[in-house]
């Protein structure tokens, strides 16, 4: 049975609807080793998201996936807090960031010991909780994978190749994500459980149509930031290619910093369900389409 794993637990694809797939309740963006990094107390988090997570609900949200990694604050006891106190599923995710964010024992470790790493996020629980990861978030430089970078990306295609889990990056140059599509090739990881997180910062449109048809997933997770016409233009390009099944739309927004006072001013996640869908379904986009980007695609994506 294809499952989708939460905080909440496994869910079908029967039991869920919309589902937001990048999102964030909780990230530190200091490195690692700065004094406080990733330290607040759920209560605070509770508080602050909370609101965010109903304005969610009332918009027929049916999950949310936090993209938060190791080495960003991610904090699944604040997610589970979260999730417990709004009945929000929440997704989780394995794995490793970028350098400088990526934690000094990473280092220390062979590629063995970070492939062990990743499988038992997959399998057995993050942060002494029994909450499985879903997927594998990790990065690449903006020039680059450097050679710990490229060491993670490997090690986490064997753990998830294993276990059927997506892995998501963080990369923002499109010949960068060809770099790691080499890798996973040699890995013999599948790429169509490869997900090109921020595919929008990359200007050159072709890019994203070349990784859409190597297989991959594609995300434009910028709405709410851009005025929603730039959205649907880039949407509007996906589809006349014929990558419906390939795209995943969301906002990027959250979420508590624990950096700032009172954990910041989260942004909604609204322009989806408020503006972007609206003036798709204006331009005569269908109703399976609009399903196909809001609720089987993020399921199909993620699931496992």
């Amino acid at each position: 049975m294809t499952i989708l794993h939460t905080t909440l637990g496994p869910r079908r694809r029967d039991e869920l609807g919309l589902v937001l797939p990048h999102e964030h309740l909780f990230v530190d963006l200091r490195t690692p080793d700065v004094p406080g990094h990733g330290e607040a107390e759920s209560a605070d988090v509770v508080a602050l998201m909370a609101p965010r997570i109903q304005e969610a609900l009332e918009r027929g949200v049916t999950a949310i996936v936090e993209c938060s990694t190791g080495g960003v604050g991610r904090r699944v006891g604040h997610d589970l807090a979260v999730s417990r106190a709004t009945g929000m599923p929440i997704v989780v995710a394995a794995g490793l960031y970028r350098e400088p964010w990526i934690p000094a024992w990473a280092r220390e470790v062979d590629d063995d010991a970070l492939e062990e790493h990743v499988r038992q996020e997959l399998t057995q629980g993050i942060d002494g909780t029994d909450v499985v990861a879903a997927w594998v978030k990790l990065s690449a430089g903006d020039d680059g994978m450097t050679t710990l970078e490229e060491r993670v990306l490997r090690a986490s295609a064997r753990a998830a190749r294993k276990i059927g889990a997506l892995i998501g990056s963080h990369t923002v140059a499109g010949r960068v994500v060809l770099d790691q599509l080499a890798v996973l090739s040699e890995e013999d990881f599948p790429l169509e459980r490869f997900l090109w997180i921020h595919t929008q910062v990359e200007q050159d449109q072709a890019l994203h149509r070349e990784v859409a048809e190597r297989g991959a997933w594609i995300e434009y997770d910028h709405l709410g930031t851009v005025p929603t016409a730039d959205v649907v233009g880039l949407v509007d390009g996906v589809l006349e290619a014929g990558h419906e099944r390939r795209l995943l739309l969301s906002h990027d927004a959250g979420w508590y910093d624990p950096a700032l006072p009172g954990g910041g001013s989260p942004r909604p996640w609204t322009a989806l369900t408020d503006d972007v869908l609206p003036a798709l379904r204006e331009r005569g986009v269908p109703e399976h389409t609009i399903r196909s980007l809001t609720v089987d695609n993020p399921f199909d994506a993620f699931a496992r």
